[in-house]
């Protein structure tokens, strides 16, 4: 019988990101607009697109081996699956996401204890349930369908909402009130498919790749010729947590040094190099950073 694993990918403000990482993992994955098949060069592995609110329930049932959601979906439906792999990312960075209550900038709800008795409006409602339980409040949530931000203070009172950086939430002339939860994206599997050793080995690669996409994200290589007389200045130059491999050349009293550091750092970092006495800098990019 032919092996195949069921993956599914997350369709909506996760998908490019997502496929993005997997290009960076060494898959070469393509959808049309209009599907929800995506191609991937992978005859072992059978892609689908899901909403991340839907796929942890549809992995726990085994409609999927596996699949990519959001930690905070896994609690929002309850579902019973093995997260293989915390993958910190999200539609605009390398972060975690936030849910938020949240309410109109001249409010004066100034607490989660100030919502009792009144309406709250967010698509994650057992979350928002579990939060004011904890918090010893009673308050009405709704379901909101969309466009959350809106409905406060016309049809709500507060509202809770995922966000990422917050300009949504001011945009809307909003307040951040309390963090709800704090969540990043995982890679779940289903428990009867990780207990097939085949299944799992597969996952397990899967995971191993996305991981080291992850740690190459932001991230660049550079290599140099030093002269041993220079030696010093260069590695003084270096980042202090920077650990360079350096290797002899054939010319004689000059080594090869190579290292990895933040993206962020390199337009001043070569320059400074240069300065120290290093020679034939090359810079490059990272597809995978594995341990």
């Amino acid at each position: 019988m032919e092996k195949i694993l069921k993956l599914g990918l997350p369709k909506g403000s996760l998908q490019e990101s997502t496929f993005d990482m997997l290009r960076k993992a060494g898959y070469s994955i393509s959808v049309s607009s209009r599907s929800y098949k995506p191609v991937i060069d992978d005859s072992e592995v059978s892609v689908i697109l899901i909403r991340a609110q839907e796929m942890a329930r549809y992995v726990e049932q085994g409609v999927i081996d596996a699949g990519i959601t959001g930690k905070d979906w896994i609690e929002e439906c309850g579902a019973k699956v093995i997260e293989v792999s915390n993958l910190i990312y999200a539609k605009q960075g390398l972060r975690p996401v936030r849910w938020v209550l949240a309410v109109p900038a001249d409010s004066t709800i100034k607490s989660v204890k100030d919502l009792k008795g009144k309406r709250i409006a967010t698509e994650a409602v057992n979350m928002a349930k579990k939060y004011l339980k904890k918090n010893g409040v009673s308050a009405e949530v709704e379901f909101s369908w969309g466009a959350t931000e809106i409905k406060a203070p016309e049809l709500v009172d507060a509202i809770i909402e995922l966000t990422e950086t917050g300009s949504s939430l001011r945009a809307n002339n909003l307040r951040i009130v309390d963090t709800v939860l704090e969540s990043t994206t995982r890679f779940i599997a289903n428990r009867k498919a990780w207990e097939d050793q085949w299944k799992k080995a597969k996952i397990e690669k899967i995971a191993l790749l996305l991981e080291g996409a992850l740690k190459a994200a932001g991230k660049v290589g550079v290599k140099m010729n030093v002269a041993e007389n220079s030696m010093d200045k260069v590695i003084k130059t270096l980042p202090s947590i920077t650990s360079p491999t350096v290797s002899h050349l054939n010319k004689k009293g000059w080594f090869a040094l190579e290292i990895v550091v933040d993206e962020k750092i390199i337009r001043d970092l070569i320059p400074s190099l240069k300065k120290a006495g290093a020679r034939g800098i090359i810079e490059y990019p990272l597809n995978k950073v594995i341990d």
